[in-house]
Order: structure tokens, then C-alpha cells, then sequence
């Protein structure tokens, strides 16, 4: 187990209780699984399953020119944002290199919460920090950033029954969020920030509230949820989760050494707006034509699962290698996903992924890889 990985979130002993097998993340020790991967995958594709997140960071904005001022830092438009709604969106370097994907949510008028991926709290806050506008003093500065990663805790809680789970800890009369908003509720005492936004493909809510409250707030939520099915789940499905969505995993399929527009992800890229870090750069690359794409794409046939840094072939010749790879639960296939270099690829294109020294077909497809009944 590395050194490096000693970090712990206020569920730790929870996960230990419950038997979950623990592996080194990011620099966390974090719960890979508790029963089996596939279980957990199938309950948040069936019922319901719960993960702890309380290892991703908190960092809050505020301050009269707090919005203006992330509007230059994010590549998603923040005026867009009323209070009580997110959105998914990018913090860039000079290069137009990923930092960090994260959610934005504007929880007051003058006031932001970002929260951003385990491994790059330290790197963003400092990003960040170096680029606030110059002030007097910080009592009087026209934005304040806060690092506040250290007082949340937080769980994401993903699957079709989400909806009856809500109505068994708050009662029918309390509405959940709508899709992309985020409101405070109270549970048991316990002030709770719950966003509806998810990263499975399926319906669900992510909650945050005060690290010493992680493990009653825990297991009420698995109490309430027994009778529907609910599983704690691992790093483990989470993955096959957001894969067979082809949602991009932060550090494996977006990194400094890519930018948003050749990951697919232009939709939370707005080039209109006059300034943010990274947007010429993108301009530059938009208009000279992307040199390389993340494609999804599944195997043909039998074949052992893909995994990371695997070496794909166009046409017999290499042509990129996977970022993303595993035998996706839901549809028993192998799948995952790849940048490969132009001619840009398209779904249908049959590929080649070498898997110990052999190579084994395979499809570019269409996202998301997953598509519900």
C-alpha cells in the first residue's frame, strides 16, 4: 500500500465495519468494493447504491466579483448559473491543458461552491488562488477563496429508487432538487447541501454536510434504503458506472496533456465568451482541426478486458492507446475508450486492441456505450 495514500475520510471505519476491501486512490484510502463489483454496479443500475465522496474537495468563491471573476478562470458560462443551479465545466492551464473537470454550483448570489476531483484539491486552490484579482487586504477583497475541503463530508447516492429513498429520510411532502440544482435540507438535525447531478447515467443526489456527522448521516441512509435494495459501493463500480456512460475519469481519460474540445466535451465549453484561460489556444485548435479524438468503442468477439494503456491499431498501424478500459457489467463486454489521431474516427470503424502481446477487434461506437431499456 503506498505511503503516499494516507488520507482517510470520516467513513473509513464505516467502510472497515463493512468489510470493504481498501485500496490507495489519489493519495486516499478509499473502498474499491464491499460484496462484488458487479453487485454493486447492478443495484445503482436496478435500485439504489451509495458511495462515499467525502474524498473529493470543497472549495468556495465569494464576494461581489466572484462570478465575473470564475468566468474567466472556467471555461462554462457561470452567468449563466441563478442561485440554487450547477454546472459541469473545466479549469484550464495557459495550454488549454485539463487541470481539473468539476462542478459549479452557485449556492448564493455572491457565493460558489466548487467541487473539484480528490487528487487536484491542493493543485486547483493554488491554480486558482495565484490568478484572484489583486485587493488591499483579504477583508476587503472582491473575491475570497476558501478551501473548505477539510469540513465536508459527502456521498453520492445513484439508482432508479432514488425517489422513494428521498421520501423515506425527508418524507413525502419534500421535493427533490431538480436535475442540475442543488438546495439545503435538514436530516436529523444535520444542515445538508443535496445537488441532483450524478456521474452513474442513472437518476440520483450528491450530499454534503459536516465532516463529524459522516457516519449517523451514513447509516440512516442505509437504514432507510435496506428495504429497496440499497448496497454501499466501491471505487470499483463507480468506474464501470461512468464508464458505460463514457464519462471521462480525471488522471486516465482527461489530463494537462489534453484539452475539452478533443476529449468531446465542447458542450461545457463556451468559445463565445470574451476571455477564460485556454481559450485561444482552443480557437487555434478548433480552427486548424483537432489532431486526435476520445472515442468509446467496445470488443468484438471473446477476448480478455481492456485496461488502461493498452496499444490500439487503425489499419494494422498504432494509433493511440486506451485511457479507459473493463468488462462492463451491464452489457458483459469488453468496452472503453481511447485518443486516437487522425483521420477522425467515426462509430462503425472496426480497431485492434493488443491485449498481452495479441490483437483482438474491436468497434468505435456512439456515447453514451450504456443505454437504458
Amino acid at each position: 500500500m503506498s505511503a503516499a495514500a494516507s488520507k482517510t475520510t470520516p467513513l473509513y471505519d464505516q467502510h472497515l465495519k463493512l468489510g470493504a476491501k481498501i485500496i490507495p486512490f489519489g493519495g486516499w484510502l478509499m473502498p474499491v468494493q464491499y460484496s462484488s463489483i458487479m453487485e454493486e454496479h447492478l443495484a445503482v443500475r436496478n435500485a439504489v447504491g451509495m458511495f462515499d465522496i467525502s474524498h473529493m474537495g470543497e472549495l468556495v468563491a465569494s464576494g461581489p466579483r466572484a462570478g465575473e471573476w470564475l468566468n474567466t478562470m472556467l471555461t462554462n458560462n457561470v452567468a449563466k448559473l441563478e442561485v440554487g443551479t450547477g454546472q459541469y465545466t473545466f479549469l484550464l492551464n495557459d495550454e488549454a491543458g485539463i487541470i481539473d473537470d468539476l462542478i459549479l454550483y452557485r449556492i448564493e448570489d455572491e457565493k460558489f461552491l466548487l467541487v473539484v476531483n480528490a487528487s487536484r484539491i491542493e493543485d486547483d486552490f493554488e491554480w486558482l488562488r495565484a490568478h484572484l484579482p489583486g485587493s488591499a487586504t483579504p477583508a476587503t477583497a472582491e473575491v475570497r477563496l476558501e478551501n473548505q475541503s477539510d469540513r465536508y463530508a459527502g456521498l453520492a447516492v445513484q439508482g432508479p429508487k432514488i425517489g422513494e429513498l428521498f421520501a423515506a429520510l425527508f418524507g413525502e411532502g419534500k421535493e427533490l432538487p431538480a436535475r442540475n440544482q442543488i438546495a439545503q435540507f435538514d436530516l436529523g438535525g444535520t444542515k445538508l447541501w443535496i445537488a441532483r447531478t450524478g456521474y452513474t447515467g442513472e437518476d440520483g443526489i450528491e450530499l454534503f454536510f459536516p465532516a463529524a456527522d459522516a457516519a449517523p448521516v451514513w447509516n440512516q441512509i442505509l437504514e432507510n434504503g435496506k428495504s429497496l435494495g440499497i448496497r454501499p459501493c466501491g471505487l470499483g463500480a463507480r468506474d464501470t458506472l461512468r464508464l458505460e456512460m463514457c464519462y471521462p475519469l480525471n488522471g486516465s481519460d482527461l489530463s494537462p496533456e489534453h484539452h475539452p474540445l478533443e476529449a468531446g466535451l465542447g458542450f461545457f465549453v463556451d468559445l463565445t465568451k470574451p476571455q477564460f484561460t485556454g481559450r485561444e489556444k482552443l480557437l487555434r485548435e478548433k480552427r486548424a482541426g483537432l489532431s486526435r479524438r476520445l472515442v468509446p468503442f467496445r470488443m468484438k468477439g471473446k477476448s480478455p478486458p481492456p485496461r488502461p494503456h493498452y496499444k490500439v491499431f487503425r489499419d494494422g498501424e498504432a494509433a493511440g492507446e486506451l485511457t479507459s478500459g473493463t468488462l462492463s457489467p451491464s452489457l458483459n463486454y469488453g468496452i472503453g475508450m481511447a485518443y486516437l489521431t487522425t483521420p477522425a474516427p467515426k462509430p462503425g470503424e472496426e480497431i485492434e486492441i493488443e491485449i498481452r502481446g495479441q490483437k483482438f477487434p474491436a468497434v468505435i461506437e456512439k456515447k453514451p456505450l450504456y443505454k437504458k431499456p
